[in-house]
């Protein structure tokens, strides 16, 4: 690899410039340029930065921004961010190319110009637009998610960059299930509870290596980014130590004082700003470490996986296999259509037979095991004095125009643990009625609705429900209900990393695949749903779509995409074993 053209970390704007006088020569005619040809397009310096990131691996070269080392990132060079959508400010205007003289300028990925605009130029200057989204942490997104330095987007390594694939054998797995995930008696003060955040302090007190940013983007239709997406942008960081005084500002410099300016609300003393190159939308696989399962991994390896992932879930559950079992369909689960206020493939479970004492060891410890496996998980230990203070819905603020983030304002594919034992008797005021309302609208609909002050406006969600409670909840209806039964105080388990990395592949895997059923085994399905129905008048339509979803999902954490019978039996049975809990039958 050939010495690179230009410093892309630390000068970026060298790289913008001059690719830019380039093609404003190149496209010259008769020494005349009409620089609205670049408008919303670009002149070719994305795709260099994208050759730089993604070829030649400058990907590992790019500093992370984050609160722990912003002392050391330079501003006006490269970095790459992850955050999710908060808010989202619409366009803004700015002075994107002037006539310097003889020369064309841009101000393009800049916060301020580089070269003097004089009162010469302002009749040659172009109006752009860039769009700006705020982003903040990811609500929840717990603590193994952040080792990314990885290079993503298959970008291309030299031999000494290869990452090593994961050596799984059986032998691994089944070492696990022998000598690793042993139920031991113990004494009940050995668990810990949960750290448990508030709606109010959910991103202010989650990480303090993350920060919120201010995040302008170019050249982008506005329906590719969307509140709530969780981002990867590579741009140029631009921050503000000490706010500028009215002297310091280029008096030649438009500010467009007839448009309100959002961001007004917003310090950059406080909040960064990133000018973004490059962007694309995160999904679990992405916070997966470097180190994965082969690309075609056999069905006896995904099984050993399975069965060492259940093994674990069975022993913090206190040897309970029936709870195990409907938790790996849980957390597998996902809204995979959507038909007006329906969402198929979901599966919210509530694990009834909790009180606060064995909540405070199976629940807590349920609540923790799952941190370690899924990217975006929230424990919320429900009291009245919650439901009656915290404001759960996100609501427009009409006087700064910002959104103001309420405790359901989540990422895609966040994990809820819903602690009802901690509920005491008390009563519910307007406010406790209406987050009662907009969480049993969330778990059951998989739509937010946020507050404009004048309207609600319906945004999707997908977030899992797991409620904890001692007899079946009343507030929140699951879709599944199991009473739990342990039999057995688990003791913690020597879980080495290799497991939860392949547990974590297993899971972002098995609930991507597809789902069929074959036309023979539909009208199997089909005899067995009526022959239920007549055994059991009562048996509704939403049971008998929870039984299909079920099987699905049994299927998937088989790495089936086809509905197999075996696979069907296997929840007839787990139906069976739970009506006899609940005494159905």
């Amino acid at each position: 690899m050939g010495e690179l053209p230009y410093d892309y970390v630390d000068n970026p704007f060298e790289a913008v410039q001059v690719t830019f006088e380039k093609a404003v020569q190149d496209l010259a005619t008769d020494g005349r340029f009409d620089p609205a040809r670049f408008y919303r397009k670009d002149w070719g310096v994305v795709d260099l930065f994208r050759h730089f990131v993604f070829d030649n691996g400058g990907f590992s070269k790019i500093p992370i921004l984050e609160l722990s080392n912003l002392h050391r990132i330079k501003p006006n060079t490269l970095v790459r961010y992850r955050g999710m959508i908060q808010d989202m400010f619409g366009n803004e205007l700015y002075i994107g190319a002037f006539k310097d003289g003889d020369t064309w300028r841009t101000n393009k990925f800049m916060e301020r110009p580089m070269f003097e605009m004089t009162p010469s130029s302002d009749e040659k200057t172009q109006l752009w637009e860039r769009s700006l989204v705020y982003c903040v942490p990811v609500p929840g997104q717990n603590s193994w998610t952040l080792e990314y330095s990885t290079p993503p987007y298959g970008e291309k390594r030299g031999r000494d960059d290869e990452v090593d694939t994961m050596d799984f054998d059986d032998s691994l797995f089944k070492k696990q299930r022998v000598d690793e995930v042993q139920i031991q008696n113990q004494s009940l003060d050995s668990v810990g509870d949960p750290h448990f955040q508030s709606s109010t302090d959910m991103v202010d007190g989650f990480d303090k290596n993350h920060f919120s940013c201010l995040v302008k983007v170019y050249d982008t239709p506005e329906n590719n980014l969307n509140l709530n997406d969780v981002i990867e942008f590579i741009g140029i960081y631009t921050f503000d130590p000490e706010p500028a005084e009215d002297d310091d500002v280029d008096p030649n410099y438009p500010t467009f004082e007839f448009m309100e300016d959002v961001t007004d609300h917003i310090s950059p003393t406080k909040v960064p700003r990133l000018h973004c190159l490059i962007h694309r939308k995160l999904s679990v696989h992405d916070f997966l470490l470097g180190r994965h399962i082969a690309a075609a991994p056999t069905p006896n390896l995904i099984r050993d996986v399975r069965e060492s992932l259940f093994t674990y879930l069975l022993t913090v559950l206190g040897n309970d296999g029936l709870a195990a079992q409907c938790v790996l369909l849980h957390i597998l689960s996902r809204v995979r259509s959507r038909d007006h206020s329906i969402s198929v493939g979901r599966l919210s479970l509530n694990l009834s037979g909790f009180t606060r004492e064995n909540g405070s060891k199976f629940g807590n410890k349920l609540s923790e095991s799952l941190k370690n496996i899924l990217p975006f998980s929230l424990y919320i230990p429900l009291t009245v004095e919650y439901l009656n203070t915290d404001h759960l819905q996100p609501k427009k603020n009409n006087v700064t125009g910002r959104l103001v983030s309420g405790a359901l304002q989540l990422a895609q594919g966040t994990h809820l643990v819903i602690d009802e034992t901690t509920l005491c008797s008390g009563t519910l005021y307007d406010i406790g009625l209406a987050n009662v309302r907009l969480l049993k609208h969330l778990m059951e609909c998989q739509m937010v609705a946020y507050n404009f002050e004048y309207y609600n406006l319906e945004m999707p969600g997908e977030v899992q429900f797991l409620i904890l409670s001692e007899g079946k909840s009343n507030i929140l209806p699951a879709d599944l209900v199991v009473p739990f039964q342990p039999n057995a105080i688990t003791s913690s388990t020597n879980v080495t990393p290799e497991l939860l990395e392949s547990w974590r592949w297993y899971l972002a895997e098995m609930k991507s695949i597809p789902h069929s059923i074959e036309p023979d085994l539909q009208k199997t399905l089909e005899d067995d749903m009526v022959a239920a129905k007549k055994v059991n008048v009562n048996l509704r339509c939403e049971d008998l779509s929870r039984l299909l979803t079920m099987a699905q999902l049994m299927s998937a954490s088989f790495g089936e995409t086809n509905l197999s019978l075996e696979r069907w039996q296997m929840v007839k049975e787990i139906e069976l074993l739970r009506k006899k809990r609940i005494g159905g039958i």
